[in-house]
């Protein structure tokens, strides 16, 4: 007996109008922000039954995919050690186990274990359960940490006594989940964060074994477009309180010594000017746009700040983006982005400097944890789509690597059966996009393969060739996998960015369509076997190629997609909006009102015909509220032509990062290949 489909749920549309600058728009949805009401609730669990019902034909394979990608996990497991402060910190994993084990061992690796936190244990009876960042006294007896149990980011800090191995009775709700201890072993500063906002705008001081309630404010953030946050120079000499926003910075220092003193500014904020600082003996090193779109370094006395006073160190490419720097006694090394790709280059300060070669056209190669000032050795990760994760101590003298470690990847894995590639994309108003590839030596190159085209394109975070295990699950069925480098991010230089923000942003878009019609004219992809996938903001890109290229896909995931771009900007309310202005425009100022709302997906989706469409998000996300694809999804539902599927998978339990587990996360991802492999025929 043939089985009917499964219905797809209606949502209710009740009449809301939201008027900005004259213009009326009809939002019949928008009753959908309310969490606590449980017609929201029941109509969110009505998607979730109609997902897991018309994609039930694919949950063993779900299973199947799940396992066959934990199977390339090494369960027990642990990192590299790390020096600092006489004690070796690493992180461990065991079998069965779904979260970290913190570790230190006092001087020597062959000592035995102090076992700082098991989450294991502490996440016992929580569905969701996240350590922020631990921070350990310079006596080394007590360690402060943070938690979140919901996925909303605001962490409650916890205080342990490393030498009796219990807990301080105080705790504190409402952070960003870090902690920086001044000198002294007693005081310590936190980040508060505004709990409908999330905002991170108030530096307090605490001291240890007291009531939080009697805490000192230090700083606060007035101005709603900026978060703060705090840290401690590399050399322990400095406290630094950060004031950031999208184009300016401002720093706050404080000797951290003298942790009741005043802070002073280091250089006041300036509309456009960006800088951050790194602190060695008598001086601290600034890089900065000052006059420098792609950044320079400067330096400056520690007690003249003040940008009157910076010196030029390197100076300003315009093909090169100064991205960060690490400082040594007798070294300073560079990181600098260059046709998309971070290269490391060394600079004794007396002598010849050099880049440290890799082998791989596209790699991700990044300077790791260096705590100790005096030495040569330089440790570094690198890791490329076909070379697992690598640990290396490189020599800065002898120009020598050091293996320390290589994510093991099970199941006979070998890299030399993949192929990976770097290609430039031509785009519609003549620049070059960067493309990096990566498929099985045995996929077929003749515009009938399968291909999966990745995307984010926003707040200049440059997406990395990176390796990913559960990946091999698509590689090894015959997908190619791309990453389109598009405008937005800062791959080709801080120009790279600007052009895709702002009365720019358009480009974002564009460039991935034009990205995808060049793969299929390569032959990487068939006519109709174009697949697209992006999140967050890469969610956003989704959505806007769905409405601008619908036929060109031939199905589309989009995880926590930023959707309802306009009624979000003009929300302050609502978590990040007022940091974002200069990211995405504000919309009380008409010309951007007008530019954002002509591609928010949400206010473009049109009668026609859609590709295939799985939309994920989660119930507590605090970066991009479910309600957005929620709404998205429901408008869709009323207005698209075709009768390929739609599906909304809403997890009720986490937010915008998915499932807290070290596997758990992988059912989602098993969810994303199964929906992409059914599509594909490959299942």
């Amino acid at each position: 007996m043939k089985q009917t489909a499964p219905t797809p749920p209606v949502a209710a549309k009740k009449p809301h109008t939201i008027t900005v600058h004259n213009d009326p728009r009809e939002d019949p949805y928008y009753w959908l922000r309310d969490r606590e009401n449980p017609e929201v609730i029941a109509y969110l669990e009505a998607e979730n039954a109609y997902t897991k019902a018309s994609l039930a034909h694919t949950e063993s394979f779900q299973k199947q995919l799940f396992e066959e990608i934990k199977g390339r996990i090494k369960e027990d497991d642990e990192s590299v050690p790390y020096l600092d402060n006489d004690y070796y910190y690493l992180t461990r994993f065991v079998k069965g186990g779904e979260y970290p084990i913190y570790v230190r061992k006092h001087k020597s690796l062959d000592n035995q274990d102090e076992v700082l936190l098991d989450v294991n244990k502490l996440a016992e009876g929580h569905d969701y359960y996240q350590v922020g960042s631990r921070s350990v006294s310079l006596d080394n007896k007590t360690m402060a940490y943070g938690v979140d149990t919901v996925s909303r980011r605001l962490y409650t800090l916890h205080f342990k006594n490393l030498e009796k191995g219990d807990h301080f009775e105080e705790t504190i709700p409402n952070t960003s989940g870090s902690v920086i201890w001044a000198n002294d072993n007693q005081h310590l500063f936190y980040v508060r964060k505004h709990p409908e906002t999330l905002r991170s705008y108030q530096v307090v001081r605490h001291r240890l074994g007291t009531d939080p309630t009697e805490d000192v404010i230090v700083f606060t953030e007035e101005d709603d477009t900026y978060n703060v946050g705090i840290f401690k120079t590399k050399s322990d000499k400095w406290l630094v309180i950060g004031s950031f926003q999208t184009i300016s910075q401002e720093f706050r220092i404080l000797p951290a010594d003298a942790p009741l003193d005043e802070w002073r500014i280091f250089q006041p904020r300036e509309r456009n000017l960006e800088y951050d600082i790194a602190h060695f003996e008598d001086r601290f090193y600034v890089r900065t746009n000052m006059e420098a779109e792609n950044f320079r370094l400067m330096v400056t006395p520690e007690d003249a700040t003040t940008k009157d006073n910076w010196d030029e160190v390197i100076p300003h490419r315009p093909n090169v983006l100064l991205e960060d720097l690490d400082i040594f006694k007798d070294y300073l090394v560079l990181s600098e982005r260059r046709d998309g790709i971070t290269r490391l280059r060394v600079r004794p300060w007396d002598g010849y400097e050099h880049y440290i070669e890799f082998p791989e056209q596209a790699y991700v190669a990044y300077t790791s944890i260096n705590l100790e000032f005096d030495t040569s050795q330089l440790r570094i990760a690198y890791q490329s789509m076909k070379t697992p994760p690598t640990i290396f101590d490189y020599h800065m003298e002898k120009q020598t690597f050091r293996q320390l470690k290589q994510q093991e990847v099970l199941g006979g894995f070998n890299p030399d059966e993949y192929e990976s590639e770097r290609l430039y994309a031509p785009a519609r108003d003549g620049e070059r996009v960067p493309l990096s590839l990566v498929y099985h030596r045995d996929t077929e190159r003749s515009g009938k393969s399968p291909l999966l085209l990745y995307g984010y394109g926003s707040y200049g975070n440059s997406m990395e060739p990176f390796f990913s295990p559960a990946r091999l699950s698509l590689l090894n069925r015959g997908f190619v996998f791309a990453i389109a480098h598009i405008r937005g991010g800062e791959e080709m230089g801080r120009r790279w960015y600007d052009q895709g923000k702002l009365l720019h942003k358009k480009n974002t878009f564009t460039d991935f369509i034009d990205c995808g019609e060049f793969l299929i004219q390569r032959g990487y992809a068939g006519q109709r076997g174009l697949y697209a996938m992006g999140g967050s903001a890469g969610g956003l890109l989704m959505g806007a190629v769905a409405n601008m290229r619908p036929d060109l896909w031939a199905g589309i995931v989009a995880a926590v997609p930023f959707v309802d771009v306009v009624t979000t900007m003009l929300d302050d309310t609502i978590p990040l909006t007022t940091f974002e202005y200069d990211e995405w425009g504000n919309p009380n100022d008409p010309a951007y009102y007008d530019y954002i709302k002509s591609y928010s997906p949400y206010d473009n989706v049109e009668a026609k015909d859609y590709p295939p469409m799985l939309i994920t998000t989660g119930l507590h996300d605090s970066q991009v509220q479910y309600w957005e694809p929620a709404k998205w999804v429901a408008r869709l539902r009323e207005r698209k032509t075709d009768d390929n599927p739609l599906y909304l998978h809403i997890n009720m339990k986490t937010g915008h990062s998915g499932a807290s587990g070290r596997f758990e996360r992988y059912k989602e991802i098993a969810l994303d290949y199964a929906f992409l492999l059914d599509l594909a025929g490959l299942i």
